[in-house]
């Protein structure tokens, strides 16, 4: 079974997953994978922890000859710069022109920036491999570190810093790390876990301006306070790659409702011919919204669902996921299940003053679980969010 010939661009995860489930849904023409770098596709998320320490840098997902077996041409080191959906063409950086029949926009998301800085050695933002290995090599045990924003990013690069013999300032402007995402509850039990290991997190509080001359030597906090910084990393979240496809007719959604693609619930964008998956896709609900979710275990959700969709016409049936994502930090493994919300509800437990445990309530009914350092609790409770138990059948079997 066959569609023609497939272009995905972006040669990251998604890209890979979504060649792997067109093999898998029975496509047997061609499939070129393009990529910006020159990288085989590999795994981001130990790029602020593994890489970043310097404990590995083999973070590559499949080796070459995988390619080779599933049979897909790989196109690396070349930017996508235009799609043409009226001719079916990707234009690459390189002044390749490919023709496809499909194509698959697999660009993922490309680090926020805060404008007016100067441009200074020292000053670092994460989303490569070449990023980590730069970062990385800034890492001397009795510097100075400023840590601009306390996401998931930036807590993890903090902590990395911290088992390198740093000295680490964690700024963020929200009440609490991770507010936003985990709310102020459990964003106070993370800061907590950041202070016990040495940081001096300050929330409340942004960047104002940085300080040196070739390279950043200190930094002007919005409070006014004033700190010696031998090197910051900026990590105020990211935006989605989408400049490359503006002006070709493709619908994009607004930069505020978090912009990205949009895409029926199958991934077909308003092009029939051409679909997306990844972060980079604002895919629509089933209640009717479009959104974009930036979690790994999703882009292999959508990979098998679009791939299905565009070699079968039909997608393929799935029982509803329960929305998964975890982060590394210091010796404690934070992990998520359901879709938790900056205004839910929080009952938290189980608290040792290190580990926790907290329910999250919304409309009287369970909606997520997150934990830190207690993987067994958190799992266990898969289906209990998945059914949106009443909250107050799962406090009462918690003892609380």
């Amino acid at each position: 079974m066959g569609v023609g010939r497939i272009v995905i661009v972006g040669a990251g995860l998604a890209g890979l997953r979504t060649c792997e489930e067109l093999r898998r849904a029975g496509h047997d023409g061609e499939i070129v994978l393009v990529g910006e770098e020159r990288h085989l596709p590999y795994d981001r998320p130990p790029l602020s922890k593994d890489v970043v320490r310097g404990e590995t840098d083999d973070v590559t997902l499949k080796p070459a000859e995988y390619y080779d077996e599933l049979q897909v041409e790989l196109r690396l080191g070349s930017a996508a710069t235009a799609l043409d959906p009226a001719a079916r063409t990707v234009t690459l950086a390189d002044g390749t022109v490919l023709d496809y029949d499909h194509a698959v926009i697999a660009t993922g998301l490309t680090p926020r920036r805060i404008p007016g800085l100067p441009d200074l050695a020292g000053v670092h933002v994460l989303r490569t491999l070449e990023d980590a290995h730069g970062l990385r090599g800034d890492l001397v045990a009795g510097r100075n570190a400023l840590v601009v924003g306390a996401g998931f990013i930036g807590c993890e690069v903090a902590a990395s810093m911290r088992a390198r013999g740093l000295d680490v300032v964690l700024v963020e402007p929200q009440p609490t790390p991770l507010a936003s995402v985990l709310g102020e509850q459990v964003g106070a039990l993370v800061a907590r876990l950041h202070k016990d290991e040495g940081v001096d997190v300050r929330s409340g509080v942004g960047l104002d301006s940085l300080v040196g001359d070739d390279r950043v030597t200190g930094a002007v906090l919005s409070d006014g306070s004033e700190i010696a910084a031998d090197l910051v990393v900026v990590g105020i979240g990211s935006h989605p790659v989408t400049g490359w496809v503006e002006g070709s007719g493709i619908a994009l959604a607004e930069r505020t409702a978090g912009g990205g693609v949009l895409a029926d619930a199958t991934g077909r964008t308003s092009d029939p011919n051409v679909w997306v998956v990844g972060d980079v896709a604002s895919w629509q609900e089933p209640e009717g919204e479009h959104r974009r979710v930036e979690h790994w275990t999703n882009v292999g959700e959508q990979a098998k669902v679009a791939a299905h969709a565009l070699v079968t016409g039909v997608a393929p049936d799935a029982p509803a996921q329960v929305a998964y994502f975890w982060s590394d930090q210091y010796d404690v493994k934070i992990q998520a299940l359901g879709e938790p919300s900056g205004t839910d509800t929080v009952h938290v437990v189980r608290d040792d003053g290190r580990k926790f445990l907290a329910y999250y309530e919304r409309d009287g009914a369970l909606v997520a679980v997150v934990g830190g350092g207690l993987a067994g609790p958190v799992m266990k409770m898969r289906a209990k969010v998945a059914g949106r138990v009443p909250i107050g059948e799962v406090l009462t079997a918690a003892g609380v």
